[in-house]
């Protein structure tokens, strides 16, 4: 039995198959969505682990924020105790954008984190602040609206 002759196909790879599917629809065809006005000035970051492995995935974050074009500081809150000027120099921070602040007396982490950002002197909070409630997490949040800065909150596990 024969069957009649159709031209074979080439099989493409994977990334050229779905390269050749048609593409979204143009911009002009989409709905248009009205973009939040105001820039995120919360985030949080979880990490799990040996307290070095945290660490050594913590370094490139930091090391980044600290070579930051705005001339101010990357301020870290209560850091553990860990995070030494030992351990900042060894993973390349610029220790000269950086200040390491401990609460005093009765000032709670929160509180200094929320003066620091209000004050606007640092683009970058950075706190190891947990549990965060939301609460807290909406003080550190309008802080950062104060200050023009970033509120970065880090949990350990």
């Amino acid at each position: 039995m024969q069957f009649p002759h159709t031209p074979q196909q080439t099989q493409l790879p994977l990334f050229e198959a779905f390269l050749a599917q048609p593409m979204a629809p143009a911009l002009k065809d989409v709905v248009e969505r009205p973009w939040n006005a105001e820039p995120e000035v919360f985030s949080e970051l979880s990490l799990r682990g040996a307290a070095g492995n945290c660490l050594n995935l913590l370094a490139p974050i930091l090391r980044e924020l600290s070579e930051d074009q705005d001339a101010r500081w990357l301020t870290l809150i209560a850091p553990p105790a860990s995070l030494t000027q030992t351990w900042l120099r060894d993973a390349g921070l610029n220790r000269e954008r950086i200040l390491l602040l401990q609460p005093r007396g009765t000032q709670s982490a929160q509180q200094l984190a929320c003066e620091a950002l209000r004050l606007g002197r640092s683009h970058t909070v950075v706190t190891w602040l947990n549990p965060l409630n939301a609460n807290s997490r909406q003080q550190l949040i309008s802080a950062a609206r104060t200050g023009d800065a970033q509120s970065l909150n880090i949990r350990l596990g």
